[in-house]
């Protein structure tokens, strides 16, 4: 076992009080945080199990890993498109062309994914695949190898549609599934993935897609599963206005309304977007402690609306930070989505509507009470999985910024010196340590030449 010590960095640990170092020192071992504090870290010898190893940090700022709570890796393959389309129409011109997705196309899609990812400091991230077109391979498969690959965290989502144009949903009825058969995959991808251990590289979520694809039958069944087999449920839900209406002529109550009715509030569900929230659905959360993936960028991108994040903090709703798919949110990076969730809460309640530190926040302990990993990740704490971002604050772009918090949120975001995941480096210096970025490129444009091609 080797000891590593980090020291000489400021240090925002997100921890419950919000503690902070202007210059301070970590120690892990053996995955985990076993020291956290003011100034340098105390001398110890080396043990029989192994050196120590120390980091003079001096000019960075370490904070907990990021967590992605909502991602769609395909969608690396179809970036640019549908540009100036609401969801609807977005999705009704991308269904086809996501339709011959095939798990080399999944692979190469979900690395290009990753890249972006762990390049902006994330260190967890969850994944939404949706559609399982017949013949394409073993998509979940190719996901979750490209990330062992890459060394994040991951939390695949096996997802699923059943209910396509010919009764009454959005998608195509070629690209929806069998109830039974849904139901049956989604298991058999909990039986193959999913680890319970609280240090776990891969835990599996139930994830049917939406309310216009998805039918009553699916949703409950999916639910009773996931709580059988005691795993996490996700959804998109209260994204657009389009969907509102839907569900009101549908369904004649509003879409929590909708998700309450079948077992889909609670502290075992989070929820993708949520947009569209009254004050009653707010008050339904919070008293059910279901999450709210908020993706500042892709609803902006497309014009969805801005999600009540101000309103869901203040009744304790909890709350995580998502990229979203790529085909709306074509930087794919997690870090920017900080500064957007700061702008954009306050772009809808005024400058005092979210701080930095609360935006920092839903990157990282928000992001694990939506995972339900909490008492794992999402802060620098003793105890704690040693998934720890070290920015370099000390370039031209954040020398001489007061506030290293508020220089990592508003400003541009830093180079990485070093990312940890349970202690073992997945950045250093700015480079990928598990993967080639550049062969990686060359896949993602071969892989997306052949989607091109096939229709």
């Amino acid at each position: 076992m080797t000891r590593l010590v980090i020291e000489g960095c400021a240090l925002a640990t997100v921890d419950a009080a919000g503690t902070e170092h202007a210059s301070g020192h970590l120690v892990i071992e053996d995955g985990r945080i076993t020291a956290v504090g003011p100034g340098p870290a105390p001398w110890s010898s080396p043990t029989p199990e192994g050196p120590e190893t120390r980091v003079d940090a001096g000019g960075c700022l370490a904070t907990p890993g990021l967590i992605n709570t909502h991602h769609h890796f395909s969608q690396w393959l179809t970036r640019g498109e549908a540009q100036e389309a609401d969801l609807f129409g977005w999705l009704r011109h991308l269904y086809p062309r996501w339709g011959h997705i095939d798990a080399d196309m999944q692979r190469a899609g979900a690395l290009g994914s990753l890249v972006a990812l762990v390049s902006s400091g994330c260190t967890t991230t969850t994944d939404h695949q949706y559609i399982f077109p017949a013949g394409a391979g073993d998509l979940m498969a190719a996901e979750v190898e490209a990330a062992g690959a890459v060394g994040v965290r991951f939390h695949p989502t096996r997802g699923s549609m059943d209910l396509g144009q010919s009764q009454g949903g959005l998608p195509p009825d070629a690209l929806v599934e069998d109830t039974d058969a849904a139901l049956a995959a989604t298991e058999e991808a909990i039986d193959r993935w999913h680890d319970p251990d609280p240090a776990a590289m891969v835990q599996v979520g139930v994830a049917p897609c939406s309310p216009f694809s998805v039918s009553r039958r699916l949703m409950t069944e999916a639910a009773d599963l996931a709580r059988r087999r005691g795993v996490r449920l996700h959804t998109h839900l209260a994204e657009t206005v389009e969907e509102e209406r839907f569900c009101a002529e549908r369904f004649g109550c509003t879409p929590v309304e909708y998700a309450e009715s079948l077992g889909w509030l609670g502290d075992d569900v989070w929820l993708a977007h949520g947009v569209h929230l009254d004050e009653a659905a707010r008050r339904r959360l919070a008293v059910t402690g279901t999450g709210v993936a908020h993706c500042p960028s892709s609803n902006a991108r497309l014009g969805s609306g801005i999600a009540p994040v101000a309103e869901l903090l203040a009744a304790s709703v909890p709350v995580g930070l998502g990229v979203d798919g790529t085909a709306s949110n074509e930087s794919g990076q997690l870090g920017p989505e900080v500064r957007m969730a700061a702008l954009v809460a306050r772009a809808r309640g005024g400058p005092g509507a979210l701080t930095a530190r609360q935006a920092l926040w839903l990157a990282t302990a928000g992001g694990a009470r939506c995972l339900g990993r909490q008492d794992h990740l999402g802060s620098l704490e003793v105890g704690k999985l040693a998934d720890v971002a070290l920015w370099r604050m000390d370039t031209a772009a954040h020398a001489g910024m007061a506030d290293p918090v508020a220089a990592l949120v508003l400003g541009s975001l830093p180079p990485l010196e070093l990312l940890l995941v349970g202690g073992r480096p997945v950045v250093e210096h700015g480079r990928l340590l598990g993967v080639d970025a550049a062969e990686v490129a060359r896949e993602v444009a071969a892989q997306s030449g052949r989607l091109a091609g096939a229709g």
